[in-house]
């Protein structure tokens, strides 16, 4: 919880200067870089390593980085310093979130027992912008154990419309 309220703060300042610049879109292309870095095992524990000069972690985040935004860069290497490296994936998060916010999108997981055709996925999708008066992005999932329905994970809420949960509650109300 602490090291999700940290990365807040970090997309926070992130997103001010960001949007301070008018490079929002820039910005986040540049986060999603560092965090595809921050994913190779390896380079992350390089970049984690207390043993690894800093020099030699900043030459090698130029290397792999080339052009991208200075800012963006010293970011890394205040965590880095900080020894919070781990977390960069966190603040990219919250920096999306924060963007998605800020264009009015909002993300929706949708779990379903079978994949979504493209129209059902349109018509889920604009039902749930007219609820929440917001564009809605769907995030699909598949898992079989809901036997049918779908579950939407949206705003905060979950709507549970799966079998499972209805079965559920009819076993409730009979016993």
């Amino acid at each position: 919880m602490a090291r999700r309220f940290s990365a807040r703060r970090y997309a926070q300042a992130i997103f001010e200067i960001a949007l301070e610049k008018k490079r929002l879109d820039k910005w986040q292309s540049d986060l999603e870089k560092i965090a595809q870095l921050g994913r190779d095992a390896t380079i992350a524990a390089f970049l984690e390593s207390p043993v690894v000069h800093f020099e030699d972690k900043a030459r090698l985040l130029s290397e792999r980085l080339g052009d991208i935004n200075p800012l963006v860069l010293n970011l890394v290497y205040l965590l880095i310093t900080r020894g919070r490296v781990n977390m960069l994936a966190d603040v990219v998060d919250e920096y999306q979130h924060l963007l998605d916010s800020y264009h009015g999108i909002e993300r929706a997981g949708v779990t379903t027992a079978v994949p979504l055709d493209d129209e059902t996925r349109l018509r889920l999708s604009e039902s749930l912008s007219d609820i929440i008066g917001k564009k809605v992005i769907l995030e699909p999932e598949v898992d079989p154990s809901l036997t049918g329905g779908v579950m939407v994970k949206v705003a905060g809420k979950l709507l549970d419309g799966s079998t499972r949960s209805k079965l559920a509650a009819l076993k409730r109300e009979m016993s």
